[in-house]
């Protein structure tokens, strides 16, 4: 059982599979191939028909879709900007709820991905392993005795699988701790990432920890080892949070409470600065500063609607820097204001 102090660090959980068919190029080799139309498109389709007979899901073929839904797409993390590279003969089958997604011709045949809000790394493996187990039904999986699945990246090889939990972790990185923390991860076959996945910021004070290492160990092995690893991040987490508590007494909670200030009633306001407000104000909940506890999945939830492309979808328009701005502002203050927080 998790404890109830868990969901105000384990953000979310996301299994991802890499696999390639047999008697299929290699996506960096069928792009170059005189069939690569003809061979894309059947993958594609056998893929799409048996995911569609299953449950409600959309195909969006890359080729089809213009810059701006491209760009929504990759804000939600339903496609990678590698699979846009291959726009002539990749695709995303994507489920009504987003919480699949499978990307065909990326780096890999297929990439499949199950993210869910929360922290239930095995829940997640289930579902995606009956999704894997009805596309191999399609056609059939390069797969190696000795090597496992067989993936255009040897770090993939093996399993092919990676499990992720995103983690808010706002007292260890700015009590400087994570600076430890890394290292002894990386140690254990672990890796830590920013929000968006490999090379990005730590937005928000939001990291990924998953496995590095697919060969030699099975998916039940990795699981374990990233959730032993999530559980001491987590307790780490929680005890620093309340030696932040302690030592940052009222300057603590003057910073907390001027974000919540400023997301309540400025007219401007920048995606970078979001992140940073809405951080100090789960912050704030977490630390029990506000007269009442806020669901911090609709916070996080808000701060992917103020990306750019996902505010041009809300404003109904391709809004300038300055009007997104201006729009992140208003939309922000009304949905903060509606949680009715207020402050002790």
């Amino acid at each position: 059982m998790i404890r109830a102090e868990y969901e105000s660090v384990a953000v979310s959980s996301r299994i991802r599979f890499a696999r390639n068919f047999k008697d299929y190029p290699f996506p960096s080799r069928l792009i170059c191939d005189t069939h690569a139309a003809e061979q894309a498109n059947e993958m594609i389709h056998l893929v799409a028909a048996e995911l569609m007979d299953l449950e409600d899901f959309r195909l969006y073929e890359m080729a089809d879709i213009d810059e701006e839904e491209a760009a929504l797409l990759t804000e939600r993390n339903l496609i990678s900007k590698d699979l846009l590279r291959n726009r002539c003969i990749s695709a995303a089958i994507v489920s009504a709820d987003e919480s699949i997604s499978v990307m065909v011709n990326e780096e890999d045949h297929i990439r499949e991905q199950y993210f869910m809000q929360g922290y239930d790394l095995r829940r997640a493996f289930e579902r995606l392993s009956g999704i894997d187990d009805i596309i191999s039904d399609s056609i059939p999986f390069a797969y190696d005795g000795e090597l496992g699945f067989l993936t255009a990246c040897p770090t993939n090889l093996g399993t092919g699988m990676r499990a992720s939990v995103m983690l808010f972790l706002p007292a260890l990185a700015r009590r400087g701790l994570m600076r430890r923390i890394v290292p002894t991860l990386t140690r254990l076959g672990l890796t830590v990432r920013g929000v968006s996945g490999e090379g990005s910021d730590a937005d928000g004070d939001l990291f990924q920890v998953s496995n590095e290492v697919t060969l030699g160990l099975s998916e039940q092995e990795i699981i374990f080892g990233v959730e032993q690893a999530v559980s001491v991040i987590v307790e780490t987490e929680l005890l620093e949070r309340g030696r932040m508590k302690a030592e940052g007494g009222v300057s603590l909670k003057d910073e907390i409470y001027r974000s919540y200030g400023i997301l309540t009633s400025c007219c401007l306001l920048g995606g970078k600065e979001l992140m940073r407000r809405i951080a100090d104000l789960k912050l704030g909940v977490a630390l029990g500063f506000f007269g009442k506890d806020a669901d911090m999945g609709v916070l996080d939830h808000l701060a992917v609607q103020m990306r750019p492309a996902s505010a041009n979808a809300l404003a109904g328009k391709k809004l300038s820097e300055r009007e997104a701005n201006a729009f992140r502002a208003e939309y922000v203050a009304n949905a903060v204001r509606s949680l009715g927080l207020g402050v002790k």
